[in-house]
């Protein structure tokens, strides 16, 4: 919806990849784009884009420009556009400029929609960036 490539949300480019067996305990960090279809205990912090497949299971906070969720979030999501797939649980609040959630996706938290500059100078501040 917000730009997609292919039908699963997620660009050509995709830079790093968390396959289905893969469990990854701590926060992730990319400047680039992230694809979930493990388990991170920990969060993400810093990417570009972060497409969670329906396999995906996040435990912590999600910052990143862009998100597509096919599978589980537990933790605050900070991104400038949010898209919620059908099969996607999200449990936790949500902080975004663009919000998308198709029919069948489960949303337990709170939303704040706010401005895109807002946004991006929220997950700068959480990454101690400076612009």
């Amino acid at each position: 919806m917000f730009g997609k490539t292919n039908g699963q949300g997620g660009g050509s480019n995709m830079e790093t990849v968390i396959g289905t067996d893969t469990i990854i305990q701590g926060t992730v960090s990319s400047k680039g784009s992230i694809r979930v279809d493990g388990k991170v205990e920990g969060g993400i912090t810093d990417a570009d884009s972060v497409v969670i497949g329906e396999s995906g299971d996040v435990q912590g906070d999600v910052n990143a420009k862009s998100v597509v969720i096919g599978g589980k979030v537990i933790g605050n999501i900070n991104a400038s556009n949010i898209e919620i797939l059908a099969a996607a649980a999200i449990h936790g609040d949500i902080k975004t400029a663009a919000l998308a959630i198709s029919e069948g996706a489960n949303f337990e938290g709170n939303c704040t929609m706010t401005k895109e500059k807002q946004i991006i100078d929220l997950v700068d501040a959480k990454n101690g960036s400076k612009r």
